[in-house]
């Protein structure tokens, strides 16, 4: 693994070799996230200048993020170094948004205010719909005015990819992993969590009294009871309050039925991915989309755990 640091004055150290790694990565949320440890025999300490980092495996990106912590020192067995950090949507993670009100918010409007201030580049292909009424909470983080905006109203997840750009698009149907019994699986758990997961929203205007339902009503044909009642500000549109019945219903799905699997190697896939699962015993067989990804490299060798979902909950 070629893994290098980035100072804030453009300056860059290549690291040596790294004899230990994990990279976790996600949806969004939670933040992407990296740790790895070298052997560490400096001429010159300059690790605090570091603020950027990057990783290549056999030539490609696998991550782009923030320093967050340098440790260096040496112990019984040796010189050592241990470098850890989070994806690029730290920037906005960290940052707390200015409180205001859009007649009618746009994508530009979204970028111009919320993300271009931090470095951050966003892919290009976002067709977002433009929201009248737009506002941005005070106490509000860079990322939740970001996510609010993509996820809530136009019904898509954002995400940063391995170069560390923004991108708000649908995810592709490309390929699919497929696990069979020669695919090196060493570990599946199933599970079915019906806690939580909400069959029914009702949505109140405080100041009109209206009321508008919104069900899943696939959960609720299976059974499922959980309603909540979610109380809009005054005069809220109708179009506003059927999004946020939709994205209370669809966010509480996401969990109902998750399959977790280890398998050896690095990198096997990647969040958004879908995964093919064919096995001999039928528990998780079928079509599942990567949630989250981990990836490692320890005493034992190069690992990776997948936490997958059903693709029609994970948008």
């Amino acid at each position: 693994m070629e893994a290098v640091l980035h100072g804030w004055d453009g300056s860059q150290i290549a690291l040596p070799q790294v004899i230990q790694w994990k990279f976790q990565y996600g949806l969004g949320t939670p933040c992407d996230s990296f740790e790895v440890r070298c052997l560490w025999e400096p001429e010159e300490d300059l690790l605090a200048e570091a603020v950027g980092f990057t990783a290549d495996e056999e030539g490609q990106r696998v991550f782009t993020g923030l320093v967050d912590e340098c440790e260096r020192g040496w112990d019984e067995q040796g010189s050592f170094l241990t470098i850890s950090g989070r994806g690029m949507a730290a920037r906005l993670l960290d940052n707390e948004a200015l409180g205001m009100d859009y007649q009618v918010a746009t994508w530009q409007d979204i970028l111009r205010d919320h993300v271009t201030p931090y470095g951050i580049e966003a892919a290009a292909g976002a067709k977002l719909i433009a929201v009248p009424g737009f506002s941005v909470a005070v106490g509000s983080s860079e990322w939740q005015v970001v996510y609010e905006f993509c996820r809530y109203y136009g019904g898509i997840t954002p995400r940063f990819d391995r170069l560390g750009r923004l991108v708000v698009t649908p995810w592709e149907t490309g390929e699919k992993l497929v696990l069979s019994e020669d695919t090196g699986v060493t570990a599946l758990t199933l599970r079915d969590q019906r806690y939580g997961v909400l069959s029914q929203i009702l949505v109140r205007d405080r100041t009109t009294g209206a009321v508008q339902t919104v069900e899943n009503e696939d959960f609720a044909r299976r059974g499922g009871r959980c309603r909540r009642v979610l109380t809009m500000p005054g005069k809220s549109s109708y179009q506003t309050m059927r999004y946020s019945g939709s994205y209370q219903l669809e966010r509480s799905a996401e969990e109902l039925r998750q399959l977790e699997l280890e398998l050896l190697g690095a990198f096997a896939a990647w969040p958004g991915e879908l995964v093919e699962v064919h096995l001999n015993k039928p528990v998780g067989r079928g079509t599942w989309r990567v949630a989250e990804m981990v990836s490692g490299m320890d005493e034992n060798g190069t690992y990776t755990r997948l936490v997958l979902g059903d693709p029609a909950a994970l948008k």
